[in-house]
């Protein structure tokens, strides 16, 4: 068998990844489509059929757009259910049928400048979308996961479209009105609603934090977001805690905690 320019070889496999993203885009699983895949092994040229989307050169992600297709359907998803301090974020986002992002991931698996596109991204695509909060105080009240919970109820109150269905990241949610909701564990790298709903949870929330931030820098909230770091609780033990620190959360040891309060 002729061996391909090198070149060519590498040129074929860009032309593929173009191909699947294409695919994806147009609303089919590019793991129906097959191409030939050539390798070098034992000092000879092989070649096989390979499905795009099972290729080890190169990882797309595809989201489902919809859970049902013919009715409006919200994604929720929240931010900063473990952190020491600051509230916990919820947004709710209700998505065109065909919207389409490449970049669209759970919002922990992209950067924080992919983060802050996709946030005007959505912001400017979807049909509705809102961002609540639910503060320190409250959650010491209720506990994290009824202000979980809580936070997720206000995002869809402040929707404009009412959702038909709720699609939920994670196992367990508290019905929303009369209105029908399925939980999804990981859902935030299964459906692009609720992904992107991650995306604006985070983002607000890390906002948030920043502006934390200035008031009390020695916890460096800027960069660990209030979560339970090491040199967050470091700043914890010397600094002791501030009103925007859960209360109900153990922020120290055992026997240091007691301290605190």
């Amino acid at each position: 068998m002729k061996r391909n320019n090198i070149n060519d070889f590498w040129g074929r496999r860009r032309c593929r990844r173009r191909a699947a993203v294409a695919t994806a885009a147009a609303g089919r699983c590019p793991g129906l489509d097959v191409s030939p895949r050539w390798g070098w092994a034992g000092g000879w040229w092989f070649g096989r059929f390979e499905c795009l989307i099972c290729s080890p050169f190169f990882k797309i992600t595809l989201l489902a757009p919809y859970h049902f297709p013919i009715i409006p359907e919200a994604g929720c998803d929240e931010a900063g259910r473990g952190c020491l301090a600051g509230p916990v974020v919820a947004a709710a986002v209700i998505l065109p049928n065909d919207f389409y992002d490449p970049l669209l991931n759970d919002s922990k698996q992209m950067t924080e400048k992919q983060r802050e596109k996709l946030r005007s991204i959505v912001e400017k695509e979807a049909i509705s979308w809102a961002v609540a909060r639910v503060e320190a105080e409250e959650i010491d009240q209720i506990n994290i996961l009824n202000a979980s919970f809580l936070a997720m109820h206000r995002a869809l109150d402040q929707l404009k479209t009412k959702p038909e269905f709720i699609l939920i990241d994670g196992n367990r949610f508290k019905p929303y009105q009369n209105i029908t909701h399925l939980c999804v564990v990981k859902g935030d790298g299964k459906y692009a609603a609720i992904a992107a709903a991650s995306v604006l949870a985070k983002t607000y929330r890390d906002e948030i934090m920043a502006d934390l931030h200035r008031d009390f820098p020695y916890y460096n909230w800027k960069q660990n977001k209030g979560y339970p770091t090491a040199a967050h609780r470091s700043a914890i033990a010397e600094q002791g805690a501030c009103i925007w620190h859960r209360q109900s959360f153990r922020l120290l040891p055992q026997g240091e905690q007691l301290k605190l309060f």
